[in-house]
């Protein structure tokens, strides 16, 4: 069996590195997405220390608060994972890309499917942080009375 040369492989770099970009774009939305998660995290504890010492009237506000902190954070751990899978995706994806060139096996197939999971992945993650973000904004803007409780 006779090697792959280096121009039969420019022509695998040169496909490889779209994935590749791919993935250094979703870790700056993962990064982006976990500071979101950790500022959650601190105010949710933050409102627990708080608990104990407010009013009865005070303590609902707080719980309510922390409900809405849980659902925002279920949709970040969501996004962030479907953005880790988008991400896993992509990294096999250029692995296949480089396998299929060394043992020269076409399978267009795995290729289009890796693709099209990775796609779909970072698709439906940032549907769940449009979610949160709409989430966070509807908190805010009940904290600071500008919607009535039920809009």
């Amino acid at each position: 069996m006779t090697g792959i040369t280096v121009s039969e492989l420019i022509p695998v770099l040169q496909v490889a590195i779209g994935p590749v970009v791919l993935v250094s774009g979703i870790g700056l939305l993962i990064l982006s997405m976990t500071n979101r998660l950790s500022r959650i995290i601190d105010r949710g504890r933050s409102l627990v220390r708080e608990l104990p010492k407010a009013p009865e009237g005070g303590q609902d506000q707080i719980h309510a608060q922390l409900s809405s902190l849980s659902r925002r954070a279920r949709l970040l751990q969501r996004a962030i994972t479907l953005a880790v899978f988008s991400v896993l995706f992509a990294a096999v994806l250029v692995i296949v890309l480089f396998l299929t060139a060394v043992f020269r096996v076409e399978n267009a197939y795995l290729i289009g499917a890796l693709f099209v999971g990775a796609m779909a992945s970072l698709i439906l993650s940032l549907v769940a942080f449009i979610q949160e973000l709409n989430q966070s904004l509807i908190a805010f803007k009940l904290d600071i009375g500008e919607w009535p409780e039920g809009k």
